[in-house]
Parts: structure tokens; sequence; C-alpha cells
């Protein structure tokens, strides 16, 4: 711990940031070799708050050759566990149901983020569940770029790392902020948690603790839908994103009367919820976890969705309500990566492998298609694809390496659209025919084959794209893109209003029928939504 540092000599108190424990903190930050976890620990008044709020503010200066630290200033007062876990993802950009969930999906997501994250937590002391939320932020501590400042009053267990840095703050100090002379302000009294009107306009890391710590009731479905789409209900904007989330988590055992109650309170969000189902739902039945998603091109079918699941088993079901309409009968072993429904009602399969798979309609195919495909499936039993997408005459996959080709009757067309691999691509039959793709670089990037990509992304997060999708529909071609943070965003291919929806879940496919409508496919849910308002 360095020196003390004198007083001026007119007596003035030093500001904050010339005392040792503020150089003690900047020099755990910038050294790469300290524990990745530090306790400011003290009494009340001894301004450890002020401190971590310094620090939040303070601007260093990034080495040469090292990216600058993203510092992020997390509240923990009143906060479960739970609630802790999904404001962290949510500020970090994953998605995470628990809060050991969150530790596994931080020490292993492909999160495009340059650096180290500082999270600087103050009042562990007065967390809803402080020894849980303790336990949490030790996980934190193991994972390689994430670095923690925790706030813990003297007496308060601190997190359990293998190797942590303490700051400790005298109370003679009276560094300007912390509890000081001011009592501490009264618990906030919890709402009614079976009332949806309540509950959406409650501060929702409020109505977290109360569903997670203080009620074992399931308040006629609303807790279950929290619970389902919690990260996602605190993330949203106002009441009304709150209520429009909920309503799409509702299970159909739910109190019959939440459900009128919600979408009156979501009428100002830009969704209309068509349907929804979820694990455990009878009438009609949950298809099962989505790993892809597909919507038939045309003919007969043309109100089918297909739905994939981790086994490979793709169901069928009428865009119009969810209800089963068969299973696809195919042969291809394993999990299915991506599928591609075409005009002429053959289904093309990517399995785990990066290997081809034909599923043949009824309808007999021209036999130009039938070397196309034959000759697509030779080539990725050498060279593996990543993604896969058709249309009339084509077959679009992306690879490893970031390029997507364009196998199509007249030749071969190739684009070098992203850094690193290519996680979805799409394609639409249109007056100008275009290739969507999405990478783990987090763009989505537009592309007419034969001509250069569009310079200039049509999407990009701070997060892998994990799913794509696109289609023509009366009002013009739409894509529907999800992220590795849980959002999806529908995106009008030539202009227009872009609308954004976070289901909760991490997102695993999402799918644009002919009529326009958004479908979203989670481990654990199918939700189809209408765009609504201009």
């Amino acid at each position: 711990m360095p020196s003390a540092i004198p007083s001026p000599p007119d007596g003035r108190r030093p500001s904050i940031g010339t005392r040792p424990e503020a150089a003690a903190l900047l020099g755990w930050l910038t050294d790469p070799e300290a524990p990745r976890l530090c306790v400011v620990t003290g009494p009340a008044g001894s301004g450890k708050t002020a401190l971590l709020g310094w620090l939040a503010a303070h601007e260093t200066r990034a080495r040469r050759g090292r990216a600058r630290t993203d510092r992020m200033l997390v509240p923990l007062a009143g906060q479960s566990a739970l609630g802790v876990a999904w404001t962290l993802a949510n500020r970090l950009g994953v998605v995470a149901r628990t809060p050991a969930d969150l530790v596994h999906t931080l020490a292993t997501s492909e999160a495009r983020r340059t650096g180290r994250t500082v999270l600087l937590l103050t009042d562990l002391h007065a967390a809803a569940e402080p020894e849980a939320v303790a336990d949490l932020l030790a996980g934190l501590a193991e994972v390689g770029r994430i670095r923690l400042v925790v706030e813990a009053r003297t007496g308060t267990r601190p997190p359990r790392a293998a190797r942590t840095t303490v700051v400790d703050l005298d109370l003679d100090l009276d560094l300007e902020g912390d509890a000081g002379a001011a009592p501490a302000p009264p618990a906030p009294r919890l709402p009614d948690l079976s009332d949806p009107a309540a509950v959406c306009a409650a501060d929702p890391l409020l109505v977290t603790t109360g569903y997670a710590t203080a009620s074992t009731d399931d308040h006629g479905g609303l807790r279950d839908a929290w619970l389902r789409a919690g990260q996602a209900v605190c993330a949203a904007d106002g009441p009304a994103g709150r209520a429009l989330v909920l309503l799409t988590a509702l299970g159909d055992g739910a109190d019959p009367r939440l459900r009128p109650a919600l979408a009156e309170r979501a009428a100002a969000a830009p969704w209309r919820v068509r349907w929804a189902r979820h694990r455990g739902d009878v009438t009609p039945p949950w298809p099962g976890p989505v790993a892809v998603l597909g919507a038939t091109a045309g003919g007969p079918s043309a109100d089918l969705v297909l739905v994939g699941d981790r086994t490979g088993t793709v169901r069928l079901l009428r865009e119009a309500d969810a209800s089963g309409a068969g299973r696809l009968a195919h042969r291809a072993g394993g999990r299915i990566t991506a599928l591609a429904p075409t005009a002429d009602g053959t289904v093309l399969l990517l399995d785990e492998r990066g290997r081809l798979h034909t599923v043949r309609g009824t309808a007999p195919r021209p036999p130009y298609l039938e070397r196309l495909t034959e000759a697509v499936s030779t080539t990725l039993s050498r060279h593996p694809g990543t993604a896969l997408a058709a249309i009339a005459g084509s077959v679009v996959v992306g690879d490893r390496l970031g390029s997507v080709h364009a196998f199509g009757v007249n030749g071969l067309h190739q684009a070098a659209s992203h850094s690193g691999r290519v996680t979805a691509v799409t394609a639409v039959e249109s007056e100008t025919p275009f290739v969507c793709s999405g990478g783990a670089d987090g763009t989505v990037r537009l592309w007419t084959p034969g001509r250069p990509p569009v310079p200039e992304p049509l999407a990009e997060r701070r997060a892998p794209v994990v799913a794509l999708h696109a289609a023509p529909t009366p009002g013009g071609p739409l894509v529907a893109a999800a992220w590795a943070d849980g959002g999806v965003e529908l995106i009008p291919a030539e202009g227009g209003r872009r609308r954004v929806f976070r289901p909760g879940p991490a997102v695993r496919a999402v799918a644009v029928t002919a009529t326009g409508a958004l479908l979203v496919g989670t481990d654990e849910s199918l939700v189809c939504l209408d765009p609504y308002g201009k």
C-alpha cells in the first residue's frame, strides 16, 4: 500500500485522486499481473462508494499496444444474485439465465470486446442476497477478461478468490461520500407481484428481487414469465416494452386475465404477439427446443414453418397458430445447423459437420438443379460449410474463413465478406436477388453475386451473429438478424423503420414469413410477432 500523502499546507482536504487508496486502485488497474479481484473495504462513512465513483470517471492512458479498459459502475444495493446476473449480462452483451450460466457464458463466449472489462460494484453489504452475490462475483473473478472492484463494508463476507487485492479505508479518512451523516434511505416497498400493471411499472430489478427471494407463489403465471424472460424485461424500454416481453413469455396455463391486461399495456410497443409456445405448453403443444428455422418458399405449403431441433428432427408447423403439420422425412443423422427450403419443395440441410443433405419434395426437380446440388454436396464434403441458403438456381454457402460462395447454374461467385467465421446466410429472390450474410465479427452484410459486397454493414453489434433469415413480403424484403447478446432486429432491406426485440433466453434461430411476421426460436420458446406501427 502506498504511503500516506500529507495534507495541503492551507488545511484543505486533498481530493480523492491524490489519496493513497486511489493510487493503490490505479496501480492495481494498470498492473497486468495483479489479481483480478480487488475488494475495497472499510466502515460506513469511510468513502468507499466515492472512491469507486472516482475510479469510474477517472481517465487513464492506455499503454501502447494495449486496449483501454472498459469500466462499468454497477450498484448492488437491493439486488438478488439473479438480478445482478441479468444486470451484468446486459452490460456485457451476453445472455444468461442464472448466475452460474453467466460465469460459463463469459468464459466461453465470442463477444467482441477489446481489452479487459472492469466491473465496479458498490454496496455488496446492502444487496438482498449478499452471500449469493459474493459467490457470483467470485466466479466472475476467474474469467480471464473480467476484473472486479467490489465495495464491501467491514464485517461483510467478500467474494472469495484464489488471489485478491484489498484496499482498506480507515474511518477517519472521510472521503466525500458513502453513508456520511445522512441516514440510510428506507427499503423500497415491493409492488403487488400478482398485478401486471404494477409489475410493468415498477423498477424491474426490484421485481426480480421479489420473485427471486420473497415469493414462492406463481402469481397466476406472471412469475414464471418473468423468470423465463427476465433479462430482456430488465433491459426493456419502459412499461410497454416490459409488458410486451412478458406477454410473449406467458405459458398457456397462465391466468387468462393476464394476457389481455398485458396486451393493453403493450399497445405502445412496435409489435403485436400473434402466438407464443413455451416448454410445457399443451394447447397446441410446444414444438421442442429450436435450433434452426425456415419458411416454405411457395406452392400449396407456403404457410408452413420448418422447425429443427438439436437432435436433427425437423417439424412442420402452420404459421397461423403453430399447430403441427407433420415432420420432414430425412436421413441426415445428428444435429442440423441450417436448412434452406427451395421453391420446388426440396429442402436442403447442413449438418454439424458442414455437409449437405437433400430432402426432395413431391414435385420432380429439373435436372440442372439436381446437378447443381450434387456439385455443392461434393464441394462441401471436402470443404465443410458453416452456413446455408438457397434461391431459385443458386445455393449459397458460408465458410469458417469469412467468405460467402454462391453456386449457380451460371457459375460460382464469391465474396470475402467477414472477419472470421460466417455464422449465417440467407438469400432473397426479388427483382434484384441478393444474399445477406452474418458473421462472428458481429456484422450483417448485403451482397449481390457478381458485384462487390455493399461496403457498409446493414447492421452491426458487439456480439457474433447467431441467426439470419430474409424473405420478400408485401412491403418489400425484410431481413431478420439475431446476435449472441440476445437482440433481434427486423430490418427492411430497402430502407425504413427497424424494429428490435429481445425474448430473454438466448436466440437460436429467426425467420421471416411471406406475410412479414417474425419468428424467434430459443431452447424453450417459439414466438411469432407482427410488426406494428409506422
